[in-house]
């Protein structure tokens, strides 16, 4: 058994529903709630907070996802994040840098997941992505 929700949608989509309900033999409520669940992002196994913004990031404007698009590391964690690899190819990193590295790793890794995100969805709304980046 699921959860009870009241929500009011536009005449126009109740109908649409109801007409896909009837072709697929299927209750209006079954034919929202598989729409709703194939909407929504699989669940990803990232941090709720990371999760909750890739998400919301179907809400954005165009120009707040062309925004996305860009580094959100700053140019010195940049070099440092470059600085650090070098010196982990050359020699074994002290744990103050090692730890130094996870964070802009993981700071790395979550901002191309973010420009990953809102090129899939600027590509979705029809905009060309395929030059972004050269």
């Amino acid at each position: 058994m699921g959860q009870t929700v009241s929500v009011q949608i536009p005449e126009s989509l109740y109908y649409r529903l109801q007409r896909i309900a009837t072709v697929t033999h299927r209750s209006v409520e079954d034919v929202l709630a598989t729409t709703v669940n194939v909407s929504l992002p699989p669940e990803s196994g990232l941090p709720e907070f990371l999760a909750d913004e890739l998400a919301a990031m179907q809400l954005f404007s165009d120009e707040a996802l062309w925004a996305a698009t860009e580094s959100s590391l700053s140019s010195s964690e940049q070099r440092r994040l470059r600085q650090l690899g070098e010196n982990g190819d050359a020699r074994k990193l002290a744990k103050g840098e090692k730890n130094e590295l996870d964070i802009l790793l993981e700071k790395y890794d979550q901002a191309v997941l973010r420009r990953a995100q809102a090129l899939a969805i600027l590509a979705h709304r029809g905009y060309d992505i395929e030059k972004q980046g050269e």
